[in-house]
């Protein structure tokens, strides 16, 4: 291990890249595992966990590695890919430490567990020596929310099973994850710390988590919420993955949601329930990108380059008459982006619409769909009734998400390497118990 740092605060080593000798990022940090041990005595580091492609948390012992900086950690190259699972004796910092209400020894303050911070000892061996808490309460002269860091001794209430664990900090430590990594997350907390999470996430960044969870991991969480809350996420979440979510619902629960729902926001996911599932109506989204005719192309290009917008969705735009708004608009035709670049700013769509492709029926099945936007080789295609209607658009991920198996994502969350054990890790993580 390199000079300095000796002591490093835990949940600022979330999400830094981690190299190999060549230099070479081979993922980022999720979380640190200790041990924690009797008697008041420091948790042993075992060491991190690391995501990998695809998604994937895998075990670096921390003898393993050699440096330690602000902005990357490096290691001795050598790394088991085999899927990382927390054992019973062993306590991720991240995920179960931060956020944990406990008691300062000298006076019984309740504090809240703001960090944890790992010194590197004279043996090379690093423990959890610091906790960064914050006041709840305060007296005398001592103010609500006071910080201050304290030794590890100096605080109880690690081993005990917390029932009110709040999710600030671990949220605030993957604040620029994406939400299909944070999802990954999530899935693999236990049930009540997921829920936790899930109350402290606010509606959109919640709702973008759960478009990427598998569906049994949706029901729970959104089950878990109180139910104007419930309603506030799936108004966030887009129209499609909304229906998706309360198809799987009872009956009397998805009524219920949809009648706490703002109305403009309930209509398009009633019209997209009313479809049949596994048909163009019931994979499509309701808020693709429509323009009218007389839209320029630098205006469109506007609405395009959104980085809200899925990148399928913004392959390609719709112009319609107005009212640009499905299922209002009447459908001319589609300009993909491509096209767009190829024009000057001031062209009017109107000009360089396509309307020679017949477009998708909302009747039309799942393998007709996937047929038609294979042979045109398409990215999404639009949806139109028999009036002439945009009605939506389906895009090609929605295509893939229900031709492979119902549990795909559990099985790519859940999906481990076969890999042999690593000696040197077994030797570190089957040497640490509760001595």
């Amino acid at each position: 291990m390199s000079g300095p740092p000796t002591r490093v605060f835990i949940a600022r080593l979330a999400g830094i890249a981690v190299f190999d000798p060549a230099g070479d990022q081979v993922g980022r940090v999720r979380d640190v595992v200790v041990a924690l041990r009797l008697a008041g005595r420091p948790p042993r580091v075992l060491g991190l966990v690391v995501e990998v492609a695809p998604r994937r948390p895998v075990f670096l012992p921390i003898t393993r590695v050699t440096v330690i900086e602000a902005d990357a950690i490096i290691f001795d190259g050598r790394l088991n890919v085999r899927r990382f699972s927390k054992r019973e004796s062993e306590t991720l910092v991240i995920a179960e430490m931060l956020d944990r209400t406990v008691r300062l020894r000298d006076g019984g303050d309740a504090v809240s567990v703001v960090d944890v911070a790992m010194e590197r000892t004279r043996t090379r061996d690093w423990l959890v020596g610091k906790v960064a808490v914050r006041r709840g309460t305060g007296r005398g002269l001592r103010r609500r929310g006071e910080s201050l860091v304290v030794d590890w001794d100096a605080v109880e209430g690690f081993s005990a099973v917390e029932h009110g664990q709040g999710a600030a900090g671990l949220i605030a430590a993957f604040e620029r994850m994406k939400p299909a990594d944070l999802a990954n997350i999530v899935h693999e907390l236990p049930e009540k710390r997921r829920t936790e999470v899930a109350v402290a996430l606010d509606d959109e960044r919640l709702a973008d988590v759960l478009e990427e969870l598998p569906e049994d991991d949706q029901i729970e969480i959104l089950g878990n919420l109180e139910v104007d809350r419930a309603a506030d996420v799936l108004e966030a979440m887009g129209p499609d993955d909304a229906a998706d979510l309360l198809g799987e619902l009872p009956p009397e629960q998805r009524e219920r949601l949809l009648t706490l729902m703002e109305p403009q926001d309930a209509a398009p996911v009633r019209r997209l329930l009313s479809y049949a599932d596994r048909t163009a109506g019931g994979l499509m989204t309701t808020d693709p990108v429509i323009v009218p005719p007389d839209a320029t192309v630098a205006e469109t290009l506007a609405q395009i380059r959104n980085p809200d917008l899925n990148p399928a969705l913004a392959a390609q735009v719709y112009v319609c008459r107005p009212p640009t708004a499905t299922p209002t608009g009447r459908y001319l035709g589609t300009v993909h982006f491509q096209r767009l670049l190829r024009e000057p700013p001031p062209a009017l769509v109107s000009g360089i619409v396509d309307a020679e492709l017949d477009p998708l029926r909302p009747t039309m099945s799942l393998e007709a769909v996937a047929m038609f936007l294979a042979t045109y080789n398409l990215v999404a295609g639009a949806v139109v009734d028999d009036d002439g209607h945009l009605l939506g658009s389906v895009t090609i991920d929605d295509v893939l998400d229900h031709l492979l198996p119902e549990d795909w994502r559990e099985s790519v969350m859940e999906a481990a390497a076969e890999v042999s054990s690593d000696p040197e890790e077994e030797a570190l993580r089957g040497s640490e118990g509760t001595t």
